[in-house]
């Protein structure tokens, strides 16, 4: 006796109840299934960015926005800081290295960030193709952006202001790029990355275009005088400084900046575990909501397979008349709601597949990082074992009425 065939027809002779019982199953699993990657995912890419940043040196602000704009770079900077007073706070001996961002400009929405050979060292990123930049307006590409925009080595390109890729083009001076990256699935591969000066060379090139006008009327009118006025050159500014302490009682560097400077100081595990905190809410909201789901699903295939036992008394006592144990029929029970719950599984699971490369598709175009891991977690081999043991205790409820059964009475009623 084919007791797994006898349980695939005994479900497909209720198609509605199996229908439900297994689709309740998948939604849970595949909210469950989708949190954890999530979670999975996002939890790397934050931790793995963060590694080795201590504070984030920028314009006072949100320190929330600063983190998201100079580590992980998706969110607008507090604003610009002078390079000088950034250059004297981090001459602490408490801290070991102090790594400038330049930020405003943008190519295709990959961001250009101004900076030095120790921000890709600090990420691990190496030159794949070409060489690292030396001068103004040479720039090594992250592989992302090699990718999407198509740029290799020699091509040259104009930015756009600001963080928008509708901003405005600096059509006058163009970035040439002469490296791309090897991929270190950190922030590094979405970026465009260029010497500090070469972002100062962009701006002040577009200031001195639109100020053209202006010098000259400017100039007509200073004609006779004896002596022209003399005009001090614009100090320095950068957006932010990625900064290392050399022990953890740098930490204390914070406060002092915070309340003696008029720059700001964020501390990034700070900020990000409040980042978490405040997600977790909403997080182990629609867990629990999975989770009820779950069960709701056991009480289905409980009430299923009850019915389904009620309804087939007299089949049952006939098998049993003919030869078949009460256990044969106790596990055909119990072959029925493992079916379901292994279905309830592999579709669940395929679902959170197919949710986390929708998500990964929007993230992608809009920031530029790649969630789309599909591996098996191990949570999730957790995960198929509740459903399973949720299935097998919603059929062995039912099941344990094959025991009660009186073959005689239930042929004699029929």
């Amino acid at each position: 006796m084919n007791l797994f065939r006898i349980s695939w027809s005994n479900l497909r002779d209720k198609p509605l109840s199996s229908f439900l019982s297994g689709l309740l199953m998948t939604f849970g699993i595949t909210i469950i299934s989708l949190l954890l990657l999530l979670n999975k995912q996002l939890d790397d890419q934050f931790r793995k960015n963060i590694k080795g940043i201590d504070m984030v040196l920028g314009a006072k602000g949100s320190p929330l926005q600063l983190i998201l704009s100079s580590i992980y770079q998706i969110d607008s900077p507090t604003g610009n800081i002078p390079l000088e007073e950034a250059e004297r706070l981090t001459r602490n001996p408490m801290i070991k290295t102090a790594i400038p961002l330049a930020m405003g400009d943008n190519y295709r929405s990959f961001r250009i960030v101004g900076t030095n050979q120790k921000y890709l060292d600090h990420f691990g990123a190496t030159v794949a193709q070409g060489k690292l930049f030396q001068q103004n307006l040479e720039t090594v590409i992250g592989p992302r952006v090699a990718e999407v925009t198509g740029l290799k080595i020699g091509d040259t390109f104009a930015s756009s202001h600001g963080l928008d890729e509708a901003g405005e083009e600096h059509a006058d001076s163009k970035y040439k790029v002469v490296g791309i990256l090897n991929p270190t699935n950190t922030v590094t591969d979405q970026l465009i990355l260029t010497p500090i000066s070469s972002v100062w060379a962009i701006h002040e090139h577009g200031e001195h275009a639109e100020g053209e006008a202006h010098e000259e009327r400017h100039e007509e009118h200073a004609e006779g005088e004896a002596h022209e006025e003399e005009h001090e050159e614009a100090p320095r500014e950068i957006t932010s400084m990625l900064i290392k302490f050399r022990n953890p009682l740098g930490m204390m560097l914070a406060r002092g900046i915070n309340s003696n400077s008029k720059l700001q100081a964020a501390l990034p595990n700070i900020e990000v575990n409040r980042l978490f905190s405040l997600l977790g809410v909403g997080v182990e909201t629609l867990r629990g909501l999975a989770i009820v789901i779950m069960l709701i699903s056991g009480v289905s295939v409980f009430v299923s397979l009850y019915n389904s036992l009620k309804e087939r008394r007299y089949e049952m006592a006939l098998m049993l008349s003919m030869g078949a144990t009460r256990a044969q029929l106790f596990g055909m029970l119990l072959l029925e709601g493992l079916v379901l719950a292994l279905i309830g599984f592999i579709l669940g699971i395929l679902l959170s597949r197919i949710g986390l490369w929708l998500f990964s598709s929007s993230v992608s175009s809009e920031y530029h990082y790649n969630l789309a891991a599909f591996g098996i977690l191990p949570e999730e081999w957790v995960l198929l074992g509740v459903a399973i043991l949720i299935g097998l205790l919603a059929a062995a409820l039912p099941a344990l009425g094959v025991y009660r059964m009186n073959i005689s009475r239930t042929l004699a009623e029929e």
